[in-house]
């Protein structure tokens, strides 16, 4: 059973002129994980914003645990939780008062969010925190509470719009584990990212996403097969760029690319660290010392040039999105 579907969906901002969504369509399995990869401005937050309800398409449709979010996003919002790009929590007052607060937003009873207020710091290790005012937590933290709140109605999918953006590598592991719990129990989870290792680490299924379309779409392993795996990169003295081009073309079986001003010779390999010991043993009997050698695993730029022919680039389009976000009263759904 498909938790949320979407067809076809367009949005438009300035007065059509920038198109943020271009008949995006998209879907995600009951209790599984899609991770919506991309770079800025090319349409994930708009297409949260969208199946969250806070937003209306121009064209399309859309489904949420099968509830039509155009014609009914108050059943939609009673299942779902949501944690933007920015933590909206209140920094004067404490994590648990933020939380019973949200409780009672979504009309849980005093008792109950209380309750519901506790579990939730327990979980997610803000406990000793709980009564200390936001503007005192780190990022990492701010974050944590900021999805503990999404969860305050236990919903039955939920999306979270580049839950670590802005985070140091500590404070995004931590993050990692965090979602990683949720989905062990059962929640239907819409990722976005701009992080290829983090829809690695999350995903059930990657849908890449670039001018407002899906341009592909499968497991981690089936995009980065699509870069070429591993890329060889070779840097040596101007004089021997050539040479080290045959020698690296030779072993990889692959036409390697050259970066004249950085001296740098590259091309994908299958054989991973058995083809950069062959170089460097070929490279010595030539006489030729590697000044840096070493495997390049796919960047989300690296996707992006072989699936679009262009690396990731930020659009207009985002920074619409991003005004979009702090004007939410002005984008009810009806």
């Amino acid at each position: 059973m498909k938790s949320v579907i979407a067809e076809d969906l367009v949005k438009t901002y300035d007065k059509g002129n920038v198109k943020a969504l271009d008949h995006l369509s998209l879907d995600v399995e009951e209790g599984t994980v899609l991770s919506v990869l991309g770079p800025n401005g090319a349409g994930k937050t708009t297409t949260v914003r969208i199946l969250s309800t806070l937003l209306r398409p121009d064209s399309g449709r859309a489904t949420v645990a099968g509830i039509d979010v155009i014609k009914d996003p108050d059943k939609v919002r009673e299942v779902i939780g949501l944690s933007g790009q920015y933590a909206a929590v209140d920094e004067i007052l404490t994590g648990y008062d933020n939380l019973v607060m949200f409780g009672q937003l979504y009309h849980l009873g005093k008792k109950q969010a209380v309750i519901r207020a506790n579990e939730l710091l327990e979980r997610f290790s803000l406990t000793e925190a709980a009564k200390r005012p936001i503007k005192t937590y780190s990022g990492g933290m701010r974050r944590r509470l900021d999805l503990a709140a999404s969860l305050i109605v236990k919903p039955k999918v939920l999306f979270l719009d580049e839950p670590t953006t802005g985070l140091d590598p500590r404070g995004r592991q931590e993050m990692w584990g965090v979602i990683q719990e949720l989905v062990k129990g059962g929640v239907t989870l819409l990722l976005t990212t701009q992080y290829l290792e983090e829809a690695d680490q999350l995903a059930d299924e990657i849908a890449v996403i670039d001018n407002g379309k899906v341009i592909a779409r499968g497991t981690s392993d089936v995009l980065k097969k699509e870069v070429g795996g591993e890329r060889l990169e070779v840097v040596v003295e101007s004089q021997h760029v050539a040479k080290t081009r045959e020698i690296v073309e030779k072993v990889s079986g692959h036409s390697a690319s050259v970066d004249e001003g950085l001296r740098l010779i590259a091309s994908p390999v299958s054989t991973g660290s058995a083809a950069l010991f062959e170089v460097l043993k070929a490279l010595d009997a030539a006489g030729i010392q590697a000044l840096d050698v070493g495997l390049k695993r796919p960047s989300l730029d690296d996707v992006f040039l072989s699936l679009t022919g262009h690396v990731a680039e930020v659009k207009v389009a985002e920074d619409q999105e991003t005004a979009a976000g702090s004007k939410r009263k002005k984008e009810k759904t009806r």
